[in-house]
């Protein structure tokens, strides 16, 4: 099973992929079926997730009923025990959505026409398709950004945050994660590899460009939003951390005043 999923990753086109996820890997997890693992998102208990990962596969990762990974559980947990997304509506951008809290956000806001929209660079899933180095919206037009796991892969990540200030309206807030590797004190980043086998090997995927370090909260701060670094999973129980298959991973929450 790692080695297909491994393989699909890196050799299916993503929009495809996206598609064929849909049905492949629920199919797969009629053989993982037990009680050792909950998604928070769905609900559905295994006995563990199925593994995942371009390079190295993580056990125990990947939800097959919703395909919420580690940091979309993290994610939705702050998400509803946090702020008020699942009990208001306000005017929301999901840019890259997470199908798995996609799902989610749209019934909440069907009556609510306009006020959720997703957006991506190609995937057929997505209300709007741009580049987030230039976002076709107005300028403060956008009460909530979501746009989790993309600054690592585009060109000028600078650039794309401030974008994301501009549309974002005073009073408004956004998570945007990307995976940070504490080790480094400075993000690493080097626009001379281009090749997709060395940039798999020294960023870990091949479609990323750097590798944020401690510094990435200060980047976010330098698009002039005020951001907060939180340990979120460490407010679980170990219990809870195994049973959600919780990552190390930090919440990173913007705000624009």
């Amino acid at each position: 099973m790692k080695r297909l999923i491994r393989w699909a990753l890196n050799h299916i086109p993503r929009p495809v992929l996206q598609r064929l996820a849909g049905w492949a890997v629920p199919l797969a997890g009629i053989f993982y079926r037990g009680r050792g693992a909950e998604c928070p998102v769905c609900g559905a208990k295994y006995r563990k997730f199925l593994p995942y990962g371009y390079v190295q596969s993580r056990p125990n990762a990947l939800c097959p009923k919703c395909l919420s990974l580690e940091r979309h559980r993290l994610l939705w947990l702050y998400l509803t025990r946090e702020t008020d997304l699942l009990t208001a509506f306000p005017r929301t951008l999901h840019i890259a959505p997470e199908v798995c809290i996609m799902r989610h956000l749209k019934p909440h806001f069907a009556a609510h026409p306009g006020q959720y929209v997703t957006a991506d660079l190609e995937s057929p899933l997505a209300d709007l398709h741009f580049d987030i180095q230039q976002i076709p919206l107005a300028d403060d037009s956008v009460d909530v950004v979501l746009c989790n796991h993309i600054l690592e892969h585009v060109a000028d990540d600078r650039r794309a945050l401030g974008e994301l200030h501009r549309i974002l309206k005073p009073g408004g807030w956004g998570i945007l994660l990307s995976p940070v590797d504490r080790d480094y004190e400075a993000t690493y980043e080097d626009d001379s590899i281009t090749d997709p086998a060395e940039r798999t090997r020294i960023f870990g995927q091949y479609d990323h460009r750097r590798i944020y370090g401690q510094d990435y909260v200060e980047r976010l701060r330098g698009a002039g939003f005020e951001a907060a670094d939180i340990d979120y999973a460490a407010s679980f129980t170990e219990e809870e951390r195994r049973r959600y298959a919780l990552p190390e991973d930090h919440i990173y929450v913007v705000y624009k005043h």
